[in-house]
């Protein structure tokens, strides 16, 4: 692929999108309905409307933070599409806002209130790019709120699970949170004391996710593996972007970190549905580093 269609598919950064993908499927399956409805067509139409949602929803959210950051990626990031011309600002701005409609007018079909989680996780999206992520406390906040929405908007294929197991959605708000710190300026450096709040996040996530597993009756014994694989990745890449503290580890630290929600939410999958279910989303993390070798990531 080349040309135009390239530089717009570059702009939604289709390796991110597959994590978001893995965040409907977990969703589903902490719902309690994907190991029961899998020859059900309706079950199985539902969970198409919601991946191609949060398709859109990522996507279109990641081209206007594009467009927001256009000035300053002028000057930090002239490598970036936009910033180089490849696609015009006006090109941009109608991409995105067809991905965001997508994502929202689909997730409607499925109930209301999946419709209702997508159109706030847009809002959200909008307030991050455009606002939020220049403030150190409510930027990285706002970002988690983006993925833990995210989340819920796959367990809303049951709105009953919405509603008693929302608190799951904390887990992938704390490490977004940590991700989004661990980005401080990732074009400069110089960000330890952010790495140090993102590592302590880190560890809490792991406790939040035994606690809250423990109550929703995750079998531990078969998503240990998948929630240490998920750890270790994320505690190296960190840390070695606290020892070298420059743009290259750490925008690969990032890198990781995004990348990583796959395992995480492998995680909730063997913890929920089991192991099969759990290997088929980890098979993803393969799909979206090959991705991330040909489109942007950060």
């Amino acid at each position: 692929m080349s040309g135009k269609p390239f530089y717009l598919l570059t702009l939604l950064r289709p390796a991110n999108i597959i994590t978001a993908i893995t965040d409907i499927i977990a969703g589903i399956a902490i719902s309690g309905v994907l190991v029961f409805n899998t020859n059900n067509s309706h079950f199985i139409f539902d969970l198409l409307l919601l991946l191609f949602s949060t398709i859109g929803l990522y996507g279109g959210g990641i081209v206007f933070n594009d467009i927001f950051d256009l000035e300053s990626d002028t000057i930090n990031r002239p490598e970036r599409i936009l910033p180089r011309g490849l696609v015009s600002k006006n090109e941009a701005v109608l991409l995105g806002c067809l991905m965001l409609l997508m994502g929202v007018g689909l997730a409607f079909i499925v109930s209301v209130l999946s419709g209702v989680l997508a159109f706030i996780i847009s809002l959200l999206a909008l307030s991050y790019d455009k606002i939020s992520k220049h403030y150190p406390i409510i930027g990285p906040l706002n970002m988690g709120l983006c993925r833990g929405g995210n989340l819920l908007l796959g367990m809303s294929i049951s709105n009953d699970a919405v509603f008693n197991y929302w608190y799951i959605g904390i887990i992938p708000i704390l490490f977004i949170a940590a991700i989004t710190l661990t980005a401080k300026k990732e074009a400069s450096g110089n960000n330890k004391a952010a790495i140090l709040v993102a590592l302590l996040l880190d560890a809490i996530v792991v406790i939040l996710f035994v606690y809250i597993g423990n109550l929703l009756g995750f079998r531990f014994w078969i998503l240990l593996p998948f929630l240490l694989f998920w750890y270790g990745i994320n505690f190296f890449a960190k840390y070695k972007a606290f020892i070298y503290n420059q743009p290259a580890t750490i925008q690969k630290a990032v890198k990781t970190g995004v990348l990583s929600l796959i395992p995480l939410n492998a995680s909730y999958v063997a913890g929920s549905a089991g192991l099969f279910y759990a290997l088929f989303v980890l098979a993803l993390l393969p799909l979206s580093i090959l991705l991330s070798k040909k489109f942007a990531v950060t």
